[in-house]
């Protein structure tokens, strides 16, 4: 029996082709949510939208410090294990859901899966790097994406027979849900918008949103973009950049803050924007396959493929950098190419995890 481990919602859509695997295979397998960012509840919507079975185990262990939430989720893991004894562990990507089931995996010795494995910023300041070294080296089967994640690997000493390159999982997700999102969404209508004729951003990272000169260099210089191009700027804004643009009393002009929205209505309107702004790891592979120009507001990035193909550029926070990698970007139109593989990423992982469990 595999026991598949998620915790937030891009953990919920990269793993949902294995799962839809899994199903297809008749494999027996248990889906744990750990409730990292949101309840099962709040993150119904993507389960339903995505159509996938109601978790197994919901641990609801809500924010609170890296330590504490990490803690507390290894505590949740066990008590499940110690029930379930799962055969395999799978966690995907890099966040304290992925840490936690890999301890506990490790400590319990169960062989884990990495799915995602091998990327790197080199910035250990990112709690999220420490996470994905830690998953790599505690890790049986390490799943990495692209062969530059595969010689991150092999440059930290990890033995080649573990690794196996497949492509991401989020080309799977993407071409899978692409067109239901065009058929059943109406996410345009909603948002009074055209297609190429809007700009849509995401930012939620630690470093950026809990810092106030940060947070408002990134809101004034999207109002400098609504004003400059004359083109609505859409913002599903997290919880905690709402809480923080509120408690820093940043002023917001020209910016269409909206609540969080489900997978396919942002997955409509990302492929239809006209440039995307994002401090997202996974938003900057999603425009990569769609031909959506990324502009990521980070000063590094562990997905360097898409700076490599041309469709993503790096520019931190600072305000004159942000316009000036929109006006780098917005005349790209695609045409790059896909370093994520051909979408049956799901398909291998799962057939590998089925060959070492024969």
């Amino acid at each position: 029996m595999i026991s598949i481990i998620v915790g937030t919602r891009p953990e919920i859509i990269k793993m949902s082709p294995i799962i839809r695997e899994c199903q297809r295979r008749d494999i027996d397998f248990s889906l744990l949510h750990t409730g990292q960012h949101y309840s099962y509840e709040m993150d119904r919507i993507f389960f339903e939208e995505l159509n996938l079975p109601v978790p197994d185990h919901h641990l609801d262990v809500g924010s609170g410090s890296h330590a504490g939430q990490t803690g507390a989720i290894m505590s949740g893991i066990g008590r499940v294990y110690e029930d379930e004894r799962p055969d395999m562990v799978l966690v995907q990507g890099d966040t304290n859901t992925v840490l936690a089931g890999s301890l506990v995996a490790a400590k319990m010795k169960v062989p884990l899966g990495h799915v995602e494995a091998g990327l790197r910023s080199y910035d250990r300041t990112m709690p999220e790097e420490v996470n994905r070294v830690v998953a790599d080296h505690v890790g049986d089967w390490l799943f990495a994406p692209t062969e530059k994640a595969r010689e991150n690997l092999l440059k930290e000493g990890i033995d080649d027979s573990k690794i196996l390159v497949t492509g991401n999982t989020i080309v799977d997700a993407v071409y899978q849900n692409l067109e239901m999102a065009k058929e059943n969404g109406d996410a345009l209508k909603i948002f009074e918008v055209r297609q190429k004729d809007y700009f849509l951003v995401t930012a939620h990272r630690q470093e950026n949103v809990d810092k106030p000169d940060k947070l408002e260099h990134i809101v004034s210089a999207l109002t400098e973009i609504h004003d400059r191009y004359n083109l609505p700027v859409i913002f599903p804004v997290h919880p905690r950049t709402r809480k923080m643009i509120d408690q820093f009393q940043i002023p917001v002009n020209g910016i269409n803050l909206t609540e969080p929205i489900g997978f396919f209505s942002f997955l409509q309107l990302e492929s239809e924007a006209r440039l995307v702004l994002t401090d997202s790891g996974g938003v900057q592979e999603e425009c990569c396959i769609l031909g959506v120009p990324c502009v990521t507001l980070r000063e590094n990035t562990e997905r360097p493929e898409t700076v490599d193909v041309g469709a993503n550029c790096i520019v931190g926070t600072e305000p004159g950098r942000i316009l000036g990698g929109v006006q780098d970007m917005i005349g790209r139109s695609g045409g790059w190419s896909n370093p994520y593989g051909d979408g049956t990423a799901g398909v291998e992982i799962v057939g590998c995890c089925m060959n070492q469990a024969i």
